[in-house]
C-alpha cells in the first residue's frame, strides 16, 4: 500500500498536475491540503475519474483538505472534537479531515500558519495543535493497536536541519520553541515521524517559497510530515519526498511525501 500527503496550493490551479501525478505515482491514498475551494468548486468528478473515492472539506478560497482513496473511504469526519475556531465570528476552519481507508484511520492535516511570533494567529496555532494532540491521544488510549496516521502540512520545522538557514528564520514563525514543543507533543503522544528515518537530512525539504529562487537555490523547509501510531509505523517499509514534482511550470510550492506500507 502506498499512502501520500501533498499541499497542492489550490486544487483548481493544480488539477492537471495532480491527475498526472496520480497516474504515475500509483498511490492508494492521498491526503491533500490547501485546496482553496468551496464544495461546488472542487473538481470531484475529475478525481473520481482517476479511480478514487473522494472526500473534501472546504468553505472558501482559503484552507481546505481532502482525502482520495482507491481502497475504500468510510467514516468521514470533518474536523475533530475540541478543534479551536478562528475569525469573526469564530469559525472552525477546514483544516482537518478524517476517514477510514483500507482499515487505517487517515487524517489530512493543515495546521494554522501562525503568521508572526506575536500575532494572535500564533496562539490559535498552538491551541489548534494542542487540541489535536489531546484528541489523537484519546484515540490511542481507546485502542493502542489502531493504525492511525496524521499527515499533512504542519507549518512547523521541528529541527534546525529542517530549514535552509536558522539565522534567516531566527525571528520568524515555524521554528519557535512554542511551535516545536506543540509538534513534539504530538510525537510524544505516540505518533512517530515515519518519513525521516528513510529521508534523513540535512538539506531535505518539502517546501520551497516561490520567491527569491528558493527552489533552485535549495533553500527550503521540511514542514510536511506523516505521523503514525505504533501499529501504522510498524508497517512502514520506506518513504520518499517527490522533489521532482516541485519542478516545472505550475508546480505547487510543496512536494508530495509518499510512504510505502506492508500489506
Amino acid at each position: 500500500m502506498r499512502i501520500a500527503t501533498w499541499n497542492v496550493n489550490s486544487i483548481r490551479s493544480r488539477i492537471d498536475r495532480v491527475e498526472a501525478w496520480l497516474a504515475r505515482s500509483d498511490v492508494d491514498v492521498l491526503a491533500i491540503q490547501e485546496t482553496k475551494a468551496k464544495a461546488d468548486q472542487f473538481p470531484m468528478e475529475r478525481l473520481q475519474a482517476c479511480g478514487y473515492e473522494v472526500a473534501h472539506h472546504g468553505f472558501n478560497q482559503w484552507n481546505g483538505v481532502a482525502i482520495l482513496s482507491r481502497i475504500g473511504l468510510t467514516d468521514v469526519r470533518q474536523g475533530f472534537p475540541g478543534m479551536p475556531s478562528w475569525g469573526e465570528p469564530p469559525t472552525q476552519e477546514a483544516r482537518a479531515l478524517g476517514a477510514t481507508c483500507g482499515g487505517i484511520q487517515v487524517w489530512s492535516i493543515y495546521a494554522p500558519n501562525g503568521r508572526h511570533l506575536t500575532d494572535p494567529h500564533m496562539d490559535y496555532k498552538i491551541d489548534w495543535l494542542t487540541a489535536l494532540r489531546d484528541e489523537a491521544s484519546g484515540w490511542l488510549a481507546a485502542d493502542p493497536t489502531a493504525p492511525i496516521v496524521l499527515m499533512g502540512d504542519w507549518n512547523i520545522a521541528p529541527r534546525d536541519e529542517d530549514v535552509w538557514s536558522m539565522e534567516f528564520y531566527a525571528d520568524k514563525s515555524h521554528v519557535s520553541p512554542r511551535e516545536r514543543a506543540a509538534f513534539d507533543a504530538v510525537v510524544e503522544a505516540g505518533f512517530a515521524d515515519v518519513v525521516r528515518p528513510h529521508t534523513p537530512g540535512p538539506g531535505v525539504y518539502t517546501y520551497w517559497d516561490y520567491q527569491q529562487l528558493r527552489f533552485p537555490k535549495k533553500q527550503g523547509m521540511r514542514i510536511d510530515f506523516v505521523l503514525g501510531s505504533p501499529a501504522f509505523a510498524a508497517r512502514v517499509e520506506g518513504a520518499v519526498i517527490d522533489r521532482e514534482e516541485r519542478k516545472g511550470t505550475g508546480a505547487s510550492d510543496h512536494a508530495p511525501v509518499v510512504v510505502q506500507l506492508a500489506d
